[in-house]
């Protein structure tokens, strides 16, 4: 019998890893987990190990877990046809979902003392990118992987900027990881060029227009 999975090549194996390893929902959480249990990240010194997993909790479930839930009760109810949300139709109410829940952590992190001004700053730029997503989803399919990668690399350039502990060395490797990423999305999914760049370019705009304007 003639297998029905599909041969793919090992550039097609490690671009569909990296492409789930660094999912949108997912980025942010990674970004955040470094910044806490870095050695060279001065955003957390008052804060102690718990609080520190208290933050990266609140992370995780809203950032990753009730998005993912949400794709996954749209899923069963038969409202998507794919968890992989291949069409500019089926991102609609997983979009409006996701600004939800990062409206809601952007808000509770900013109402509680002494939090970092850096991730109140994210957390606010992430809610807004995916707002306009959202509408840019109505003309093209923009790459939210990129995006998410945009505003993470903005983020390391503004926090290299302001610290001195060796921060800025992540910035060059956050760079080559987000080429991979974006390399990776044209390798395995139906993204144009155009849709892959402009999702760096608003992640980036964002993060630098809330850093300057809040």
């Amino acid at each position: 019998m003639r297998s029905t999975i599909p041969n793919r090549s090992i550039g097609d194996i490690f671009s569909i890893v990296l492409s789930w390893a660094f999912h949108p929902v997912f980025q942010p959480v990674w970004l955040i987990a470094f910044v806490l249990f870095s050695d060279t990240s001065t955003l957390f010194l008052g804060f102690d190990k718990s609080q520190r997993w208290l933050i990266l909790g609140q992370a995780v479930t809203l950032y990753a877990f009730f998005p993912l839930v949400t794709v996954g009760l749209l899923k069963a109810l038969d409202f998507l046809e794919s968890i992989h949300l291949r069409t500019q139709r089926e991102r609609v109410i997983p979009l409006v979902a996701s600004g939800i829940w990062y409206f809601w952590i952007w808000y509770v992190w900013k109402n509680l003392p002494d939090y970092p001004m850096a991730l109140v700053r994210f957390a606010l730029a992430a809610w807004t990118v995916s707002w306009i997503t959202l509408m840019i989803n109505a003309r093209m399919k923009i790459s939210l992987h990129t995006t998410a990668c945009g505003l993470i690399l903005s983020f390391l350039f503004l926090w290299a900027r302001e610290h001195t502990m060796g921060a800025g060395i992540y910035l060059p490797i956050g760079c080559l990881l987000a080429g991979a990423i974006g390399a990776a999305r044209l390798q395995v999914s139906d993204h144009s060029p155009k849709e892959v760049y402009l999702g760096y370019g608003v992640g980036i705009v964002v993060m630098f227009l809330v850093q300057w304007l809040y």
